[in-house]
């Protein structure tokens, strides 16, 4: 799990602290109207929508902006009518990818990510080519200087999660739940003050590619690229790169 344990936090510090706040905000924008159409403007009600509007808080994106683009969603305002694709291929090593797009032109963002690919070593692949060798779960990071092992173990399980995992050479325990369970889970957690470094729905890898320092250094290249891309919500990926090369990339 540690590939996908050290970029999810890198993703979540680039975020926070991300000097192209336009484009985060962006992308956050029409997550907000894609969960609002296909689920409604409640958040109480609409549990994709309520994660999207705390990634929104989190990385101080003003609440005027997340009003808006949720009503866009609902229909209250115009707004683009965004379709959501997952897109699978390969990238360098053999890593299989996941990419998650938002786009109101499907033609021109799948040649866009097309040409990504393929000049960094990577090719786009048919729908399904990878998809089994992932599972979409709730993911929860708590740092390991907060509580006890037993402690956030029993009460994550307590409410509900799937597995909890200790990787030694971790900063994070990581918490497992099923999609539906994740905030159920986080609420628990944070009645009992047990605070949380990340929480998403996420694709997991069921096993993981080790990358040389060639490899690796190709794929954190493309990971960018593709995150950079507008139309890019989310890259998943079943990478593991080396502690020392991982590190440039924060």
């Amino acid at each position: 799990m540690s590939g996908h344990s050290k970029w999810s936090q890198i993703k979540h510090k680039k975020a926070a602290t991300d000097s192209k706040k336009g484009k985060v905000f962006s992308k956050l924008s029409k997550e907000l109207s894609v969960a609002a159409r296909i689920g409604g403007g409640n958040s109480d009600m609409n549990f994709r929508l309520r994660l999207v509007i705390e990634k929104a808080r989190e990385v101080n994106m003003p609440a005027d902006n997340i009003k808006r683009a949720i009503k866009k969603g609902t229909g209250e305002l115009p707004g683009m009518a965004y379709e959501e694709i997952l897109y699978e291929g390969y990238g360098p090593g053999g890593v299989a990818l996941m990419i998650d797009v938002m786009t109101d032109n499907k033609t021109r963002t799948v040649a866009e990510i097309r040409h990504i690919l393929s000049k960094r070593s990577g090719n786009m692949g048919e729908t399904g080519c990878v998809g089994w060798m992932f599972d979409k779960k709730g993911y929860i990071l708590v740092d390991k200087k907060s509580n006890d092992e037993d402690t956030i173990m029993s009460n994550a399980l307590d409410a509900g999660a799937e597995d909890f995992r200790n990787d030694a050479a971790e900063e994070n325990y990581e918490i497992i739940t099923a999609p539906e369970d994740l905030n159920k889970v986080k609420d628990y957690l944070a009645s009992k003050n047990i605070p949380l470094n990340l929480s998403e729905v996420t694709y997991l890898p069921k096993n993981f590619v080790q990358l040389g320092d060639r490899d690796a250094d190709k794929m954190l290249k493309l990971m960018d690229a593709l995150e950079e891309h507008d139309d890019v919500q989310n890259v998943y990926a079943n990478f593991d790169i080396p502690d020392e090369i991982m590190a440039k990339a924060e």
